[in-house]
């Protein structure tokens, strides 16, 4: 009996994926936990994994978007027949419509062209597929049922656009996630129909987004829509650099070298352990505060700007803590994390100091209520006990959200992290 392979949800919130290439072709055969193909998801591009043996008897979705759930293709037995699923009903069934039905019946409302398959059973919030209103005076989109994809019509229904007046991208005209995040809202239905994209001029370099760098864009858009302030401090590095050159000495063969940011990290994920409203998240409709702190480290990498999570900082230490970043940075940069490397953060830490920044406020990353930037650390005139000293010096900038944060939350919370970076020990 034949499995049907079906779009598995990845992380949290994943409603849908793009299907970028196949590693396997038809009739090639498949091992359990096998790269089978590639898929593109709103964080991440990923390679998932077979999870029966066999051969691909059939590719049901060569390419494109679709939603959760969705049947991709078919594995079982060699001269099996695609259709004997064990799933329930065939992937043809569910997927596409044969050539000559296509043929026989062009005008038909339900027609699927081979390229697209139609979506699964209908999700919670409605039909895959909805039938549009005659188009509206002046609008170009072309007449009949109109598709969108699940993803696109909860974009539209969260930023209050109209799906009717979208000129679709996809197959068929079908309704895209980023055709919705590009129809302003609130614009006049001829507006959001969207014109032509102005050519480039010659010579320039024209970089197509890629699904990393669209969900940079719509969660820095989010996160400027939030009512944020800042608070900042400074702190003497004296005592933490040379917490990390004793580390750094008794270092064993292979492991990777403690930095200056993975002593933070230890030390602020211990400060969220005590200030629990810093260590939250924010849905919209209540605050949850967490009871471990998963801290993210924002790493520039190729396709853009992502944050991998060391889960359970505060239990790490900071050599374990060490050997997590260097896992995930160096994945982030050969584009190899997956949707579990980047769910489920706490708060976030944003390190430009290796670029010699000084000071800079980071960009809150939603649904988190607080990210911390750090600067460079730089030798600064200071005054102890009335004399004159020099001591290096970082400066660290604190970005709350006001809707779960007020300043005294995030006012106690560097008090207590300027309080470990002085001392370490007080940590333990």
């Amino acid at each position: 009996m034949s499995t049907e392979v079906k779009l598995p949800r990845l992380g949290q919130g994943m409603e849908s994926g793009v299907i970028v290439r196949w590693l396997k072709q038809e009739g090639e055969p498949v091992e359990k936990g096998e790269p089978l193909y590639e898929l593109d998801t709103e964080k991440v591009t990923q390679e998932v994994e077979a999870e029966a043996a066999g051969v691909l008897l059939q590719i049901v979705v060569p390419e494109g978007e679709v939603a959760v759930g969705t049947t991709l293709a078919v594995i079982g037995s060699d001269g099996e027949s695609p259709g004997e699923s064990t799933d329930g009903d065939s992937p043809s069934d569910q997927a596409t419509a044969a050539p000559e039905q296509s043929k026989a019946a062009p005008e038909s409302k339900e027609e699927t062209s081979a390229e697209e398959p139609a979506a699964p059973a209908p999700p919670e919030d409605g039909p895959a597929e909805e039938e549009a209103p005659s188009p509206r005076p002046g609008s170009d989109r072309p007449s009949g049922p109109m598709r969108a994809s699940p993803l696109a019509r909860r974009i539209a229904r969260e930023r209050g656009v109209d799906l009717v007046s979208i000129r679709g991208t996809g197959p068929d005209g079908r309704i895209l996630a980023e055709d919705v995040e590009k129809a302003p809202t609130g614009a006049p239905a001829e507006t959001r129909a969207g014109a032509p994209a102005q050519a480039p001029e010659e010579g320039a370099e024209v970089v197509e987004l890629t699904s990393v760098r669209k969900t940079i864009a719509k969660r820095l858009t989010e996160a400027w829509a939030a009512p944020v302030f800042e608070l900042g401090v400074s702190a003497d590095m004296a005592e933490a650099l040379a917490l990390r050159e004793r580390l750094v000495e008794r270092l064993g063969e292979g492991e990777a070298k403690p930095t200056v940011n993975d002593v933070l990290v230890k030390l602020a994920a211990v400060a969220l352990a005590r200030h629990a409203p810093l260590n939250a998240t924010f849905t919209g409709e209540e605050i949850q505060r967490h009871p471990s702190p998963h801290v993210g480290i924002a790493v520039a990498a190729p396709q853009g700007l992502v944050v991998p999570v060391i889960r359970d900082a505060d239990r790490k230490t900071v050599q374990e803590i060490a050997s997590a970043r260097a896992d995930l940075v160096g994945r982030a940069r050969d584009n190899k994390l997956t949707l579990a490397d980047l769910d489920r953060g706490t708060f976030t830490i944003s390190n430009l100091g290796m670029f010699g920044v000084e000071q800079f406020t980071a960009v809150l990353n939603p649904p988190q209520v607080a990210i911390l930037a750090v600067g460079a650390v730089k030798e600064e005139p200071v005054v102890r006990d009335g004399d004159l000293d020099i001591a290096p010096i970082v400066h660290l900038v604190l970005t709350c959200d006001h809707r779960a944060i007020d300043g005294a939350d995030g006012a106690a919370f560097l008090q207590t992290l300027v309080a470990l970076i002085e001392q370490p020990t007080l940590a333990l």
